[in-house]
C-alpha cells in the first residue's frame, strides 16, 4: 500500500501525483527534486507551504487494475457538467459554418471519420500530463510500476461540435468581466461576440461592472453587436468596465432568470472562477438552462493547468521597458539603484519572465522564494557588493514577495484578498537606510508600472490567444457544457471544469529550470 499526494503549491502546471511517505519525503520532493539550490533554512520554511495543500488518495499499487481505478477517478473529476444530464434536450446540428478541410490528423493518428469538417468529437481529447510514478528519493528516475509503465491524463479539446443544445434564435447571452484590468479583455469580448452572431444570436447583452451589474439598479445591461465591438481591441481597459466583489449568489442567479440570459460569459481570475462556479450549481439546483462559461483572466499567470493566461505577454513585453527604464537611470546615476515592483501577488510569473528577458535584473525577488534583507547573506549586503563591484545595480520585486517582512493588515478588498504591504517602498526606505549608516551614498530610483501595465492593450500574442479563447467559450456554451473554463493546456485549447483550476492557485516552483535559468540570469545568491 502506498499514497499519492498531488502537489499543488509548487509550481507544477497541474497537479503531480508521486509516491511519498512521510512529510520528510514531501519536503524532499517538493524542495530538492532538482538538486539545485539546497538550504536547510529554505527548507524548512518552504515545507510547511507545501504540506498545507497535500491531497491524499490511498491507491493499492498490489491491485493490477490500480490504474485502471486511477483512470477513472481521473475522468470522473475532469467529466466536463454537461445540461444535458438533468434536461432532457434534443441536439440540433449546428449552425456554424467551417470550412471542410478533408482528413485531420488527431493527435498523430489519422482520423477522417472524427473532424472531417474541423468540428470536435466528444472522443478529441489534448494531453493533460504523463505521470510517471517514482519513489521519494528518486525525483522521478525509479518506476514503482514494475513494468516501469506510464499514466496518461486527458481532457476535452476545446472547438465547435457537430451538434448544438441551444436554438441561436433563442439564445440571450450575457457577458461579464470582474476582478481588475488586465490586457486582452477588449478582444476576448470583441470575439465572443463575433462568434455568437456567426451561430446566428441576435440577443448579446454586456453587464456593467462585474457581478455588480447584477444587482445594482443604477447599471443597464449593454447591447452588443458587431458593430459595436468591432474596434475595441485597439484599446486597453474592459468596454463594460469591472469591479471586485457582489452580491449573493442567490441574487445573481435571480437577475440571470429575470434577464432571461441561458448564455453567460464570465472573464475573471481564481475569485471569479469561484463565483461562476456557485452560479453555475445554484442554476443546476434550480433546473435552469443556462450554460455558465468562464475565460480565466490573470495578469499574474497563476491559474493551475493553464499553460499561460491572456494579459501575461503583455506584461513581461511592458515590464521589460519599464526595467530597462530603470537601467538607464540606475547607470546614469552615481550608485545608482534601480528598483521595479511588478505585479505577482502569490506568484512570481511576471517578475522572473522580465528579469529573463531584460537581461538587466541583478535580483529578482518572487513570492515563492523567501529572502532577508539584512544579514551577512541578505539582500543589502549583496547589493553593497554590486555598489563596489559594478557601480550600479536594479532589484525587481513582485508585489507579494517578502509579506513576512512587513506588518501585517487585516484589511481586505471587496473580493475578501488580503491588503497587501507595499514591499516595494519598503525596500526602497531600507535599502537608503542601510546606505546611509554605512556612508556609502546610494541614489535610488522607484518605479511602480502597475496601473500603466494593467491599462494597456494586448500584444500580438496575447491577441491570438484571446480570440481563440473568445470563439472555444461560445463553442463549449453552445455544446451544452456548463461550469467550465477554456484554457490552452500542453500547446492544445481545452475545457476544464471549473473546480479542477480553482483548487489553489499556480506558483513558481523554486527549483524549476525557468527559475534556475533566472538565477543563472541575475548572478544573485540564496538570501538566507
Amino acid at each position: 500500500m502506498a499514497f499519492v499526494y498531488s502537489i499543488k503549491s509548487v509550481g507544477f502546471n497541474s497537479p503531480r501525483p508521486h509516491t511519498l511517505h512521510s512529510n520528510e519525503d514531501i519536503s524532499l520532493f517538493g524542495l530538492n527534486c532538482l538538486g539545485f539550490r539546497k538550504s536547510a533554512r529554505y527548507m524548512k520554511k518552504r515545507c510547511s507551504n507545501v504540506r498545507a495543500v497535500v491531497e491524499k488518495t490511498e491507491i493499492d499499487f498490489q491491485d493490477p487494475n490500480w490504474k485502471k481505478h486511477f483512470q477513472e477517478d481521473f475522468e470522473d473529476r475532469f467529466n466536463l457538467p454537461h445540461l444535458r444530464d438533468i434536461f432532457d434536450i434534443k441536439p440540433t446540428p449546428t449552425t456554424f459554418s467551417l470550412k471542410k478541410r478533408g482528413p485531420q490528423v488527431v493527435d498523430g493518428i489519422s482520423d477522417p471519420e472524427e473532424r472531417p469538417n474541423g468540428y470536435v468529437n466528444d472522443k478529441d481529447r489534448a494531453l493533460l500530463k504523463v505521470i510517471k510514478f517514482s519513489s521519494p528519493n528518486s525525483a522521478g528516475a525509479e518506476c514503482i510500476d514494475p513494468n516501469c509503465s506510464w499514466v496518461e491524463q486527458w481532457v476535452h479539446r476545446a472547438g465547435p461540435r457537430k451538434q448544438i443544445y441551444f436554438k441561436p434564435e433563442e439564445v440571450k447571452a450575457g457577458i461579464v468581466t470582474c476582478g481588475g484590468l488586465c490586457p486582452g479583455l477588449n478582444d476576448v469580448i470583441r470575439q465572443i461576440v463575433f462568434t455568437l452572431e456567426i451561430y446566428g444570436v441576435k440577443n448579446i447583452a454586456g453587464i456593467p461592472f462585474g457581478y455588480r451589474g447584477f444587482f445594482d439598479k443604477g447599471l443597464h445591461e449593454i447591447p452588443l453587436s458587431r458593430h459595436m465591438v468591432q474596434n475595441i481591441n485597439l484599446a486597453g481597459g474592459s468596454l463594460l468596465g469591472v469591479s471586485r466583489g457582489g452580491a449573493s449568489t442567490s441574487d445573481i442567479v435571480d437577475s440571470i432568470q429575470v434577464r432571461g440570459i441561458n448564455m453567460l460569459f464570465i472573464l475573471g481570475g481564481n475569485g471569479t472562477h469561484a463565483g461562476a462556479d456557485a452560479i453555475h450549481n445554484e442554476c443546476r439546483k434550480r433546473r435552469m438552462k443556462v450554460s455558465v462559461v468562464c475565460v480565466p483572466k490573470t495578469i499574474d499567470n497563476d491559474i493551475l493547468l493553464m499553460d499561460k493566461t491572456f494579459g501575461f505577454d503583455t506584461a513581461v513585453e511592458e515590464a521589460q521597458r519599464v526595467i530597462n527604464s530603470a537601467y538607464i537611470e540606475a547607470r546614469s546615476a552615481y550608485h545608482g539603484i534601480g528598483l521595479v515592483k511588478l505585479m505577482g501577488r502569490s506568484s512570481g510569473f511576471i517578475a522572473m519572465h522580465a528579469s529573463l528577458s531584460s537581461g538587466q535584473i541583478d535580483v529578482c525577488l518572487i513570492p515563492e522564494v523567501p529572502f532577508s534583507l539584512e544579514g551577512p547573506y541578505g539582500v543589502l549586503r549583496h547589493l553593497e557588493h554590486l555598489i563596489r563591484t559594478k557601480g550600479s545595480a536594479v532589484v525587481c520585486v513582485a508585489e507579494g514577495a517578502g509579506q513576512d517582512l512587513l506588518q501585517k493588515s487585516n484589511a481586505t478588498d471587496a473580493s475578501g484578498n488580503v491588503v497587501f504591504g507595499d514591499i516595494g517602498v519598503h525596500i526602497q526606505q531600507q535599502i537608503k537606510k542601510h546606505f546611509k549608516e554605512t556612508g556609502v551614498p546610494a541614489d535610488v530610483k522607484y518605479i511602480d508600472p502597475t496601473y500603466m501595465i494593467r491599462a494597456c492593450r494586448a500584444n500580438a500574442s496575447d491577441a491570438i490567444l484571446c480570440t481563440v479563447l473568445g470563439q472555444n467559450a461560445v463553442h463549449g456554451a453552445f455544446a451544452g457544457y456548463s461550469g467550465i473554463t477554456v484554457g490552452i493546456c500542453n500547446t492544445h485549447y481545452v475545457f476544464l471544469p471549473i473546480p479542477e483550476v480553482i483548487a489553489s492557485p499556480r506558483f513558481v516552483n523554486p527549483n524549476s529550470r525557468m527559475w534556475h535559468r533566472c538565477l543563472t540570469s541575475t548572478g544573485q545568491p540564496d538570501f538566507l
